[in-house]
């Protein structure tokens, strides 16, 4: 039995996508070790920041729930790192 190509790439399109969204995310503050520098200077947020805060995305309500981090993740230096790298601040 054959399979056609179109009907191959979408299996695979809808296979890679449940993959994607199936991937778990731990959340955990130490994650975000990479934004110190930016946190506590001006300077702006490296790379690593910023991917570590696309990661951990999922997690900032949960962060800014948390009395031991919202008061870090709820500051205008944390709103500001956000921005720089392209993380929408969340409304929760």
């Amino acid at each position: 039995m054959k399979i056609p190509y179109a009907a191959l790439c979408v299996i695979m399109v809808v296979l890679l996508s449940e993959a994607h969204l199936t991937k778990a995310v731990t959340c955990s503050p130490q994650e975000l070790s990479s934004c110190f520098a930016a946190f506590t200077s001006s300077a702006p947020p490296s790379s690593t920041c910023c991917s570590k805060l696309k990661e951990q995305k999922p997690c900032l309500c949960g962060y800014l729930k948390d009395p031991n981090f919202s008061q870090y993740v709820n500051s205008s230096k944390a709103k500001r790192i956000a921005s720089t790298c392209g993380v929408q601040f969340p409304n929760c």
